[in-house]
């Protein structure tokens, strides 16, 4: 795994604390949903697992005031994040949603850090495990446990009359919406400096493969696994002949142009959180992005068993594949494959 060359970490966390580990500790940033008393109770408990296990808990100081009862835990002030021992943090472990991870994902964009999610939210796609299994979570993160995988991120440009206006990233997904719910968006389409189709729509969803789980999947995009490298297009309610998901290189550059006859232009949001105004003649360019997100993996199983477990996908009736010795077995035994419903034997 490449990454850039972390950043050196400041001095200076809030309260006083010292802001460098002691030597060979290792250090874990906590970040938390606040505004859910589970998310409390779990910041908690988790504050004292990790002591327990001989890790350094670190919070930030927004933070913890809304959490009683984690003791002297070092906090660091967000306005200093920049300047932190986030660089020096081995883990961010993130108690909420996916919207949670988000956020966490904005203090570690620059650096090598990784994030592990608990889910405390509905579905949780990011997450990588949920609430009641937080001890034995801490216990993988304390015996070194875990893999860290790359995710596909976004860079995004917005350019006007040739020049760029905006910049801005994403993990998901950066969409671009009409500002008015009562007009239709005009734009026309693009892979890699050639156009794809004009359309009038309610926008257009430029995803990752993280992101083909979230908004691409309500508007009807594929769901491509977390290991393709790939970038997605997904028009939003198009009126059009021609509106299909496309899957392009993640080398490609896509694009969408907010077309000048336009009535009141559109909206860029990266992820739901960052966003733009997009007046018409607005260009979007979307490209791979240079920095990675960076998740810490917990779970054996492949991303299959995670998408029916978070959409409770019906898998009844299964019988896992076939063998082909048990197969061979049975056709010696009765001089012939028997007729249990089909070729494959009814599984």
């Amino acid at each position: 795994m490449t990454q850039d060359s972390p950043e050196t970490p400041g001095t200076r966390v809030a309260d006083g604390a010292d802001p460098q580990a002691p030597s060979g500790e290792r250090t874990v940033l906590v970040l938390t949903h606040t505004g859910r008393a589970t998310a409390v109770a779990a910041a908690r408990e988790l504050v004292d697992l990790l002591r327990e296990r001989g890790l350094r808990p670190v919070m930030l100081a927004e933070e913890v005031g809304d959490i009683p009862g984690v003791g002297d835990v070092p906090v660091l002030d967000p306005d200093e994040l920049e300047d932190s021992v986030v660089s020096g943090a081995e883990m961010v472990v993130v108690l909420g949603g996916d919207g949670t991870i988000l956020r966490a994902a904005e203090l570690v964009r620059h650096r090598p850090v990784p994030l592990l999610g608990v889910n405390l939210g509905h579905v949780g796609f990011l997450a990588e495990s949920e609430r009641d299994d937080l001890a034995r979570t801490v216990d993988r993160i304390a015996a070194r446990d875990y893999v860290v995988e790359e995710r596909l991120t976004l860079d995004v440009r917005v350019l006007r009359d040739g020049e760029v206006v905006t910049t801005s990233w994403a993990v998901n997904e950066a969409s671009v919406e009409k500002a008015e719910r009562e007009r239709m968006l005009e734009v026309v389409t693009e892979v890699d400096g050639r156009p794809v189709s004009v359309i009038g729509c309610d926008g257009v969803v430029m995803a990752t493969p993280t992101g083909s789980t979230a908004y691409a999947f309500s508007a009807g995009g594929p769901v491509v696994w977390p290991e393709v490298q790939a970038l997605l297009m997904v028009p939003i309610s198009a009126h059009a002949l021609f509106a299909k998901p496309l899957v392009a290189s993640p080398g490609s550059v896509l694009a969408v142009e907010v077309l000048s006859r336009t009535a009141g232009g559109g909206v860029l949001w990266c992820d739901g959180r960052r966003t733009a105004q997009l007046p018409p003649g607005s260009r979007i360019e979307v490209t791979r992005g240079v920095h990675p997100l960076l998740l810490a993996r917990i779970s054996d199983g492949p991303f299959t068993d995670r998408l029916v477990a978070k959409f409770r996908l019906p898998v009844e009736g299964w019988r896992g594949p076939v063998d082909p010795l048990d197969e061979a077995a049975d056709e010696g035994a009765d001089g012939a494959a028997d007729d249990r419903g089909g070729p494959s034997g009814g599984r």
